[in-house]
């Protein structure tokens, strides 16, 4: 099993990486603040003005260590890449079937994230009583999975994964207590215009590339989906990964964070055109919370294994990559039982 790696997120800027023979140096105002172990780390994402040495660029790409870069907001704008590994047999299968046959993979991905979405709305009425506008939406979803399983092609998958989705967010906002002082209307991004939102579109930026680097490592092609089109500098199928792992990794860390009252709307300044974004402080709170969430064990259900939550999404590579070699029958989406 593949041993988890550490994450470092670098988000003071001026910030400067760069390596010191087995080591990583992170100074600020030409101070060093910080040296790790260089072979421990899995992952660098940076955030607006960071910057990294060329040497420890080459380190990153030679080892398969997964850089990205992103504004100090948490949008992406790249991610180095080093040689590609795998076996080209395996991108060959991938090509063909996204290309001949992305149905039955795109399928099983959408009914793991309806069934989650559904989850996460009945924990709601486990934890806090009946509430009937949250069992309409649950009903909804039922109907989505009815539906998906008579689906015959992909566009009449994307309508049924639409629907759901806009049931599900329809009720979201019912699941964060008034107290929070948090409001949610509806689902919106580029720019996201309200807390919950900017909070929601920051962890899925995050947990793709987490993703895109899992199925890289693999052999995996991150760009060529199944369910998402393929579109220029998009990792489609980190995109499709990424449905497995909204509701009940992203969705139900965001809820938490609020309704615990780790994160309040003045931690929030709003932008003349709308638009929201988080200080510097909810960010460390979010990188803090994904990395100690990353150490947590859950029984993998495919496998029924204890594995570090933090790992599941190399898992999901490699059952993908076992998939198109032919070793199994289906591919088997994350859903926690």
């Amino acid at each position: 099993m593949r041993k988890l790696q550490n994450t470092l997120y670098i988000t003071t800027q001026g910030s400067y990486l760069h390596k010191e023979r087995e080591t990583l140096v992170v100074e600020q105002d030409k101070k060093k603040v910080a040296q790790l172990p260089v072979h421990s780390i899995g992952h660098i994402f940076c955030f607006g003005n960071v910057l990294v040495s060329p040497f420890l660029m080459g380190f990153c790409g030679e080892n398969n260590v997964n850089l990205a870069f992103f504004s100090e907001n948490g949008h992406f704008l790249g991610r180095l890449q080093g040689r590609q590994s795998g076996n080209v047999l395996l991108r060959r299968a991938q090509y063909k079937q996204s290309e001949q046959n992305p149905m039955p993979i795109a399928r099983n991905i959408i009914a793991a994230k309806i069934q989650a979405s559904k989850r996460v709305l009945q924990r709601q009425i486990r934890n806090y009583g009946d509430n009937q506008a949250i069992q309409s939406a649950i009903k909804a979803l039922n109907s989505s999975l009815i539906q998906l399983k008579r689906a015959d092609n992909l566009e009449r998958v994307r309508g049924i994964e639409g629907d759901a989705a806009a049931r599900y967010f329809a009720v979201f906002g019912l699941l964060i207590k008034e107290s929070s002082g948090f409001r949610f209307d509806g689902r919106n991004r580029r720019p996201p215009r309200d807390g919950v939102n900017a909070l929601l579109s920051f962890l899925y930026s995050i947990l793709g590339k987490d993703i895109s680097g899992a199925l890289q490592g693999v052999g995996l092609d991150p760009q060529v989906g199944f369910l998402h089109a393929d579109r220029p500098g998009r990792d489609s199928l980190a995109q499709d990964i990424l449905e497995e792992f909204r509701a009940w990794w992203a969705d139900r860390m965001v809820l938490s964070l609020i309704n615990r009252g780790q994160i309040k709307p003045q931690d929030f300044t709003f932008e003349a055109g709308g638009a929201v974004n988080m200080k510097e402080d909810v960010r460390k709170l979010l990188f803090r919370t994904l990395q100690e969430k990353k150490q947590e064990k859950v029984r993998h259900p495919f496998l029924d294994e204890e594995v570090e939550i933090g790992l599941l999404p190399y898992i999901q590579a490699m059952l993908l990559a076992r998939h198109l070699r032919g070793d199994l029958a289906e591919y088997p989406p994350f859903l926690m039982r």
